[in-house]
């Protein structure tokens, strides 16, 4: 019998969820004129997500990242917390889970990051946001391309209008977003490429919204061109002088990076 806070168990619900949806799920991704995405929900049994939620830390044990492109808490040394967080990260590397997900997704060669660069587990609350951005483009090592991004949302009752959802910016930032509730046990898959523009809305609720977050890589870019980029914020449309500052911030770091692709210190991935 599995032991019901193993890696193992969450990935045999998360298979048979997937299994079950497979068709309807490749259909969403596969909608043509937008960022591509999926969503799914209830992925897990209530009971299970529940002490997911329960199981994470206090924000003061978070490391907090605040400036004017994003306001969170984020965890990826999962040794430091509750055994069951990194139980449930890694279900979504299970070698069955990433090969159902390529089949829903299209992407050949699909692999998950066992160093959770910019993965693991993130926390916000009032106030926090986070501005249209597009990923890093590559892992830690600068050798596979970032192309897709996994989303759990674990807060129980959590309203779209509390804020805390992933804004789509399909049509770039000139053109209204699409927004995907960051809904209780909902899973949302989307592309990571040099056009994903997206954002966190900002939380006008006294709460706090808990994503569990899973990057997977490729040799072969989510495009047809190769391309490399840092993490870029912009301005959302209403915010003129905001969006000169972070446009200037990522050119400045894009600079920077490829002059010293190799020899800039990756801060933000699991030390095992």
């Amino acid at each position: 019998m599995l032991d019901k806070t193993s890696r193992h168990y969450y990935a045999e619900q998360i298979l048979n969820k997937l299994e079950q949806c497979k068709s309807a799920l490749k259909k969403e991704f596969a909608i043509d004129n937008r960022i591509n995405t999926c969503y799914l929900d209830d992925l897990l049994n209530t009971d299970d997500v529940l002490k997911i939620y329960n199981a994470f830390p206090a924000k003061e044990d978070l490391l907090q990242l605040k400036d004017l492109r994003e306001y969170k808490y984020v965890g990826i040394q999962l040794d430091k917390y509750n055994p069951i967080l990194e139980e449930i990260v890694y279900a979504f590397q299970d070698a069955r889970v990433v090969k159902l997900i390529a089949e829903i997704t299209g992407f050949a060669e699909l692999m998950p990051d066992e160093y959770l660069y910019a993965g693991g587990v993130s926390l916000m609350e009032y106030g926090c946001f986070l501005n249209p951005h597009l990923d890093n483009s590559h892992d830690k090592d600068i050798q596979n391309y970032r192309v897709l991004n996994l989303l759990y949302y674990v807060t129980p009752n959590w309203h779209e209008n509390y804020g805390g959802n992933l804004e789509l910016w399909d049509q770039s930032l000139k053109q209204p977003c699409r927004t995907i509730h960051s809904k209780f046990n909902r899973l949302v898959m989307m592309i990571t490429n040099k056009k994903s523009w997206h954002s966190v809305s900002p939380i006008n609720h006294h709460g706090q919204r808990c994503c569990v977050s899973n990057y997977y890589f490729s040799p072969k870019p989510a495009a047809a061109h190769k391309y490399y980029h840092v993490t870029s914020f912009r301005g959302r449309p209403e915010q003129n002088l905001r969006d000169i500052l972070l446009r200037g911030d990522a050119s400045l770091r894009n600079i920077v990076r490829k002059i010293f692709k190799h020899k800039i210190k990756k801060p933000h991935f699991y030390r095992k």
